[in-house]
């Protein structure tokens, strides 16, 4: 049972996450980078631009020499970017995707049990933000009276949930229902800030909600979940900037030690 236990609390470790998603990233790209490039032309195209970096310095006196170097060097340069344009086209997109994804986890924390937090709509007109009506759950208060913003077509609420749970927050309108889930959780939890009409690009990158209805008179549903900061080496760090740094270091190390060219 104490196993068990230690294993569920090192679940629960956001720095425990970010460590392992770096260790994966830090080895998996270089060897992407190794698999999907030219590993012999990098090389060649290196050493040229060292060697015109040594002509500059050995030749600095003679300008025929110096401007030739740099000439080359920069149509070298060129080369090299073209050459790891490719591999860095395949490292991208799954890269992206595996940071959109864990932010819901990592990038903001759900809601403490008892902690006040916002509940806020957008609506299509003004009209309607006199129109709607939200629906708590059993286990979720209301704590405060709905405050009607025209000018923003906003209608916000201020709610609380004495106990961990992942609640359905239905609102209603022109006799529709909408919901969007609140997650109430000390542990690491999905927390999807927003649910939104349309914008489906939005989407992959915000939310992971289901699309609001085109013609619903719902813009967004929005929770203002709180930023998760992870202290890490005397620092308070937003998990993105801790995972590339941490990715970037054990990346250049699993480089070096696999002998792959970058």
């Amino acid at each position: 049972m104490l196993i068990v236990n230690r294993m569920e609390s090192w679940v629960n470790v956001p720095l425990m996450w970010v460590a392992v998603l770096s260790l994966a990233a830090g080895v998996l790209m270089p060897l992407a980078f190794r698999y999907a490039s030219d590993q012999r032309r990098i090389r060649v195209e290196k050493d040229r631009m060292k060697a015109y970096v040594l002509a500059v310095r050995l030749y600095p006196g003679q300008l025929s020499v110096v401007l030739h170097s740099y000439a080359r060097l920069m149509r070298g340069t060129f080369r090299y970017l073209r050459l790891a344009m490719k591999p860095l086209a395949y490292i991208a997109a799954p890269l992206t995707l595996l940071i959109t994804q864990a932010d819901h986890y990592l990038g903001v924390r759900p809601f403490v049990p008892g902690e006040p937090f916002l509940f806020t709509l957008h609506v299509a007109t003004v009209e309607e933000t006199n129109e709607v009506t939200l629906i708590a759950p059993s286990g979720v208060s209301i704590t405060a009276p709905a405050v009607h913003i025209p000018a923003e077509r906003e209608v916000v609420w201020r709610l609380t949930a004495p106990r961990a749970g992942k609640y359905p927050l239905t609102v209603q309108l022109n006799g529709q229902r909408f919901e969007k889930s609140a997650v109430v959780s000390t542990a690491i939890r999905c927390a999807s800030r927003v649910r939104l009409r349309g914008r489906p690009w939005a989407r992959i990158f915000l939310s992971r909600d289901p699309a609001l209805p085109s013609g619903s008179g719902i813009v967004s549903m929005e929770l203002n979940y709180p930023e998760r900061e992870i202290p890490f080496a005397w620092w308070h760090w937003n998990w993105i900037w801790l995972f590339a740094v941490l990715s970037l270091l054990i990346g250049f190390i699993a480089k070096s030690a696999m002998g792959i060219e970058i």
